[in-house]
């Protein structure tokens, strides 16, 4: 068996990010830039006015109270030139009109008839946002792999674009394997159990940007499953649940093996997890799951994720990890290091980390009862009050929110 850390180095050296595609500025939203994005003018493109008030030449102030010769709206412009020891009102984000170079706030403004005096001393230059203040032309303005956040959508708009160049979102094949699976919605059967783990592979893959491609559940058949998994090739990654171990029934190694995949690893030293696999076939990743939900959510975590996220052009691949404080105490009395599910809490400035009951893999409630993951080295044994790393699994917890 390889190490986890063996296996993700394998894993990333097999996969390149996908092509772009150009999409709808709102569909861009938590997408990666396939592109240098360049702005093509300043950023504001003329010196405004930062306040609703009054503009006029500094100089001016020395000859007394000012008269108000003009108004100059935000959508309006005065190319005229104000004149000496005169302002004009104007409005916030309305273009400095020649002759003019400072602003004052109209609350700070004694009106007198058509004059207006000033309450507060003024600088020369205040509240008046200078052409090309946030941008200028021809600066890189949103680097090639950038996340495409709310902040980063209103700089492309303010650009004039309608559409982002952005890395394509991966199509990822979800088949479950096993003859005594039953779809969600099936009535309970003897010897049968619903199939959870296709549904919560789409959804983790829903989570991390991609696109889940159903297709349903093989039976234990060799020549079901290679078939089942040849459709899954068409997607530009593949995910596989149960039928990977060394059960009579267990047809999926020898599936990829008889379609001429290359087995890069089988089997890693985790728990849960441990009999999984990675494959490259027809160029494509397959992920070889185990059939245990939890086992397959936390493989999914480990090596499918860092994967999917690569492939559609991020860079911040893993999950945060942080140092917690442990509120009661945990062992590992295994040969493997365990990644125990523990729900994690802030408080007084520090994340608590209590593990989430008995840690069997095929309890899901393991993980909804949690938001992260400790791993425990084999044979070990945490007292309360140890601090450990914790793998954040929850997004809102990612900004250390409680």
């Amino acid at each position: 068996m390889i190490t986890i850390e063996e296996a993700r180095h394998i894993i990333l050296s097999s996969i390149h990010p996908l092509g772009g595609e150009e999409v709808p500025l709102l569909q861009a939203l938590g997408r990666v830039a396939a592109e240098d994005v360049v702005s093509p003018w300043d950023i504001p493109g003329a010196d405004h006015s930062a306040m609703d008030g009054y503009a006029f030449a500094f100089a001016s102030l020395a000859a007394g109270p000012l008269a108000v010769c003009d108004v100059v709206h935000a959508g309006a412009s005065r190319d005229e030139p104000v004149p000496k020891e005169c302002a004009v009102k104007i409005m916030t984000g309305a273009p400095i009109p020649p002759g003019c170079d400072t602003v004052v706030p109209v609350e700070d403004v004694r009106l007198e008839g058509e004059r207006i005096s000033l309450r507060v001393e003024v600088r020369q230059g205040d509240h008046i946002r200078r052409r090309g203040e946030d941008v200028t032309a021809g600066t890189r303005v949103i680097p090639a792999g950038a996340l495409l956040r709310p902040q980063e959508i209103g700089m492309l708009s303010s650009l004039g674009r309608t559409a982002a160049q952005v890395f394509r979102r991966a199509r990822c094949g979800v088949l479950s394997t096993g003859d005594e699976l039953l779809q969600p919605g099936s009535i309970p059967q003897p010897g049968k159990i619903i199939n959870s783990n296709s549904y919560s592979i789409a959804a983790q893959i829903l989570e991390a940007g991609g696109e889940p491609v159903m297709l349903g559940i093989a039976r234990d058949d060799r020549e079901e499953t290679r078939r089942k998994i040849g459709e899954g090739l068409q997607a530009d990654l593949l995910i596989t649940t149960g039928g990977v171990s060394v059960g009579d029934r267990d047809f999926v190694r020898e599936a990829l093996l008889d379609l001429g995949g290359e087995i890069r690893f089988w089997k890693v030293a985790m728990k849960p997890g441990k009999p999984v696999a990675f494959a490259m076939v027809r160029e494509k990743p397959v992920f070889a799951l185990p059939g245990n939900p939890v086992a397959a959510m936390v493989a999914f975590e480990q090596f499918v994720r860092p994967a999917l996220l690569t492939m559609m052009g991020h860079t911040q691949i893993f999950r945060p990890v942080v140092r917690g404080i442990l509120t009661e105490p945990i062992r590992n009395r295994g040969e493997r290091p365990h990644l125990v599910r523990v729900a994690v809490r802030l408080a007084e400035g520090r994340y608590q980390v209590a593990a989430t009951g008995d840690q069997g893999s095929a309890r899901l409630s393991s993980l909804t009862s949690g938001n992260g993951l400790v791993k425990l080295s084999p044979d070990a044994a945490l007292a309360a009050g140890s601090e450990v790393e914790i793998q954040l699994l929850d997004r809102h917890f990612e900004m250390g929110g409680p």
